[in-house]
C-alpha cells in the first residue's frame, strides 16, 4: 500500500515532464494524416483510429496539475481540443461539414476525474479564460475557414513560437483574411471573439504584428463568409 502511494506521488511529480512523451503520440498522428498546408486525410485516418484514441486516453489519464505552467496547460488543452475535434469527425465520417453532426460542440466527449467536457467548454471555459488570444489560430474546427491544423503537436517549451507562427500564417492566408490598399476583409473569428483582442486599438496593434500590410484604427473592417466545409 505504502509503495503504491509512493509510485502515485512520483507519477504526479513527473507528469508535467511526461507531456512531451504523451504529445509525441499526437505528433506522430498529425505527421501521418495532415499535410503541411493543413489538409486532413480523414479517409485514410478513418481506417486506423487506434493512435488518436490512445492519445486521447493518455490525456485523460494524465490530467493537468495545479503546479503546471501556463504553457503546459495551454499545450495540453489545445492538443486535446484538436484531437477531440478530429475524432468527432472521424466517428461521423464521411460527411461534408462538422455542422452536419448534431450539436458537435455541446457533446460531452472528454472526461477527467469524473468531470465531462464538451468542445465548447474546453474552448470557452478553459482556453479563453487563459487570456491568450493566439489560441484562436491554434485550435481547429475541422473546416476550410478555420486556421489550418498544424501537423506539429503544440509543446510547452516552444509554445510561444508556435502560436506566433500560427497567427502569422493565418493572417497571411488570403483565403482567410484579405489586406489590400482599398479594403480589409477579416475572418469572422475576429468578429466572434472580438472581446479576446480588446479594443479596436488593441486589435489593430495585434493584426499589425502579423499581417502582410499595416492598417490603422481608421480602417473599416468587413468580414469574409465562413466556409464550414470539411478541411480535407
Amino acid at each position: 500500500m505504502f509503495g503504491n502511494l509512493i509510485i502515485l506521488a512520483f507519477l504526479n511529480i513527473l507528469s508535467p515532464n511526461d507531456q512531451k512523451n504523451i504529445h509525441d503520440r499526437w505528433d506522430n498522428e498529425l505527421k501521418k494524416y495532415v499535410s503541411d498546408y493543413g489538409k486532413v486525410n480523414y479517409k485514410k485516418w478513418n481506417t486506423n483510429t487506434h493512435g488518436i484514441k490512445s492519445y486521447i486516453e493518455a490525456l485523460q489519464q494524465n490530467p493537468p496539475k495545479k503546479n503546471w505552467s501556463k504553457n503546459e496547460m495551454l499545450s495540453y488543452w489545445i492538443n486535446a481540443y484538436n484531437a477531440l475535434t478530429i475524432l468527432l469527425i472521424l466517428d461521423n465520417y464521411p460527411l461534408e461539414s462538422i455542422k452536419k453532426i448534431k450539436n458537435p460542440w455541446k457533446q460531452k466527449i472528454f472526461s477527467i476525474d469524473e468531470t465531462n467536457y464538451s468542445l465548447s467548454e474546453i474552448e470557452h471555459k478553459i482556453l479563453r479564460k487563459m487570456n491568450e488570444p493566439k489560441i484562436h489560430f491554434a485550435i481547429n474546427c475541422g473546416s476550410i475557414s478555420c486556421p489550418n491544423l498544424s501537423n506539429d503537436a503544440y509543446r510547452s517549451n516552444k509554445l510561444e513560437k508556435q502560436l506566433e507562427a500560427a497567427a502569422k500564417k493565418f493572417l497571411n492566408d488570403e483565403s482567410k483574411n484579405v489586406f489590400s490598399q482599398d479594403q480589409v476583409k477579416l475572418s469572422k473569428i475576429f468578429l466572434w471573439f472580438n472581446n479576446d483582442f480588446g479594443s479596436k486599438k488593441s486589435l489593430v496593434k495585434f493584426i499589425n504584428l502579423y499581417a502582410p500590410r499595416k492598417i490603422s484604427e481608421k480602417t473599416r473592417f468587413k468580414y469574409l463568409k465562413y466556409n464550414w466545409l470539411l478541411n480535407e
